[in-house]
């Protein structure tokens, strides 16, 4: 042990200078290296421009994807300083290379800004392999060019023969003020980077324009010669109206705004909700730009004030109360979809961690409480046509719940439902810790009897389906606890449903939908992804589902066995094999029609044994356009279902 300590010295400390942290976890700035990490690039740097939008000085942001792999985001805003900073640099230079610094941490520069503690544009800067910044104030164009974070000169302005190649020149030549950006990802750090979607960055795009009224956003992709363009009137109300499009609406957007003091802080806050006549609810959530996902204390201040409100007004006019409890907070979720949007300085707020997903203040709490309440009682008082429908509305929410419980207590007392009493069909594994057990949701007898024999029975458990599950889209709790397979399922989690579920119970802390790989398969997994994203959101969103993937083909050739997943794939497995000399008819290629034709042995070492299995972790970046795809899909309206499968039919994908 002394040997061990005298080994561990002052040479051991390591001091990361200036970009290095970045460089050396980059999943600590921007999340992950992976597709997910790149679009994070994107959207630090348009969320830059998208500041000087809030602040009031920009009105059009230019992205433009090329066919070289790089990104230029420019913006009519009023173009990063490029004076002397006290350092004895550039400020354009200090805002590029230097973690935690920026205007925004001067509030007098940026009211409210979606950068946290000034890393973003230094960090995209950290692991490009080329950046160029361009920054036009003045009259004049200054710019400067580094490499993986390092300047590669001193930030100069362009004479009149380099202004005719400038990047603001060549993408947006009408800009007379402004920022424009260009960069490169390092192929070292992002080693499967083959360019950016532009479907996945117009998404991005599109969410930004509805928080921001009147931005207008141009986007541009080279190599497939698209285009689009967002521009919205509205804001937020122009949001919850996309959302609910392919749903019926029980009334007019209501859109409450207003700023409000807390504690000195001053915080804008901007709501808009609607309810329709679907049983599932959409809150999204957004605290200078941010995402919020998992919403956060102005979440909780929204959710106050409509409960407080609601009650107040139903307490003032006679026959609104479902029984003696009258309703509860759970009741205003069913059909509602809101939009709830904070504005507060840079310097004061405050998220759970470097990703964003909760905000943490209590300030945003209470401002949204004051704004919300006291606008929406105005609203009630003197719309009360609409008043009424919201709570007649909420009132059938609670009369349902009160059926639900008395159905979960029927079957509780039974000895269901509470995890005393564990479903039959359920082969259950020896761990007992969630974290190391998973669940592998089977669809047939068949699959569901080679899924047992082959599993590893330590950490491995196994549900099995019958049949197709209920579309639980437009179906009540107590419906659901009525239907046998999803009673089961529920019992099987551990974690409860409703009002009572708790993620701290869930058994499993990995849960797998494993179905065939044709049509009925998908449709299956479909209904099952319903069910959790509906029911059990929180399984979703803190990553606990997954899909594996069967394979098609079984190639067999001498005494060597392969597997592959797509028609493509076999076709490239075996012209490798004739290549390699292989006759024919010596290659034997089988195709799998379902789980239930492999063997136990099969079964694992394709599907199920974590060396050589695929899994695909259910992810939901965009909740607004995951709720439409559901609706769509799985709702009554036949019409925008019939409309979503002629356009994506040949895509043979969802990629939500």
């Amino acid at each position: 042990m002394a040997q061990q300590l005298s080994h561990y010295t002052a040479k051991d400390i390591k001091v990361l200078e200036g970009l290095e942290p970045v460089r050396k976890r980059p999943g600590m700035y921007i999340g992950s290296t992976d597709s997910r990490g790149l679009n994070e690039l994107v959207k630090e740097i348009i969320d830059n421009s998208v500041d000087e939008a809030i602040a009031g000085f920009a009105k059009n942001i230019w992205v433009h994807l090329s066919s070289d792999g790089t990104v230029t985001v420019s913006d009519d805003g009023r173009g990063i300083p490029v004076e002397e900073h006290e350092k004895g640099v550039s400020a354009l230079e200090i805002a590029m290379t230097k973690l935690h610094a920026g205007g925004k941490f001067d509030e007098t520069a940026y009211q409210a800004s979606g950068g946290l503690h000034g890393v973003g544009a230094s960090a995209v800067n950290a692991l490009s392999s080329f950046m160029r910044v361009e920054s036009r104030r003045n009259g004049a164009i200054y710019a400067q060019e580094y490499k993986i974070g390092k300047p590669l000169f001193p930030v100069k302005r362009l004479t009149d023969k380099e202004l005719a190649k400038s990047l603001t020149k060549r993408f947006v030549p009408q800009l007379t003020s402004g920022t424009t950006t260009k960069f490169l990802p390092d192929a070292s750090i992002f080693k499967r980077f083959s360019g950016f979607s532009f479907h996945q960055i117009a998404e991005r795009v599109r969410e930004r324009a509805y928080l921001v009224a009147r931005l207008a956003f141009h986007l541009f992709d080279e190599a497939s010669d698209k285009e689009t363009h967002f521009y919205f009137e509205g804001g937020i109300r122009s949001l919850v109206e996309h959302v609910n499009k392919n749903k019926k609406p029980l009334h007019a957007p209501i859109s409450l705004t207003g700023d409000a003091q807390v504690e000195g802080i001053k915080i804008g806050v901007e709501a808009s909700l609607q309810y329709t006549d679907s049983f599932s609810e959409t809150v999204l959530s957004f605290a200078n730009v941010i995402n919020t996902y998992d919403g956060g204390a102005h979440v909780t201040g929204f959710r106050t004030a409509l409960n407080k409100s609601l009650k107040d007004y139903a307490s003032k006019n006679n026959g609104f109360k479902a029984d003696k409890e009258g309703f509860l907070s759970d009741d205003l979720k069913e059909g509602l979809t809101a939009v709830v949007f904070v504005k507060m300085p840079a310097n004061e707020i405050q998220f759970e961690s470097q990703t964003k997903a909760k905000l943490n203040n209590n300030e945003a709490q209470s401002a949204v409480y004051q704004v919300v309440k006291e606008g929406l009682d105005i609203y009630l008082e003197e719309h009360p046509s609409e008043a009424k429908i919201i709570l007649e509305k909420v009132m059938l929410a609670a009369k349902a719940r009160l059926a639900a419980r008395a159905a979960k207590d029927a079957v509780i007392r039974k000895g269901a439902l509470d995890g005393s009493t564990l479903p039959g069909k359920l082969a259950d594994c020896q761990e007992r810790n969630p974290a190391k057990s998973e669940l592998f949701i089977v669809e047939g007898d068949s699959a569901g009897g080679s899924a047992k024999e082959g599993r590893d029975r330590k950490n491995q458990a196994i549900f099995p389906l019958r049949g197709k599950i209920l579309n639980t889209e437009r179906a009540r709790l107590d419906r659901i606890i009525d239907t046998e397979e999803l009673k089961n399922l529920i019992i099987a989690l551990g974690a409860g449903i409703g009002e009572t579920f708790n993620l701290d119970k869930l058994r499993y802390h990995r849960i797998v939908l494993m179905n065939d790989a044709d049509v009925d398969g998908e449709h299956i997994t479909t209904l099952a992804l319903t069910f959790f994203y509906r029911h059990m959101p929180e399984v979703v969103h803190r990553g606990h589902l997954f899909i594996a993937l069967p394979p098609l083909y079984k190639i067999a050739y001498a005494k060597t066995v392969s597997y592959v997943y797509s028609d493509s794939e076999r076709d490239t497995a075996v012209s490798q094999l004739r290549k390699a000399g292989a006759a024919t008819n010596a290659i034997h290629i089988q195709r799998y029609k379902g789980l239930g034709e492999m063997n136990p042995s099969q079964l694992w070492e394709t599907t199920m044994n974590p060396k050589s299995r695929i899994l695909k972790r259910v992810t939901v970046d965009d909740a607004a356009r995951a709720d439409q795809v559901f609706t769509t899909l799985m709702g009554e309206e036949v019409p925008p279902r019939r409309r979503f499968i002629q356009t994506h039919a040949k895509l043979a994908k969802l990629d939500v």
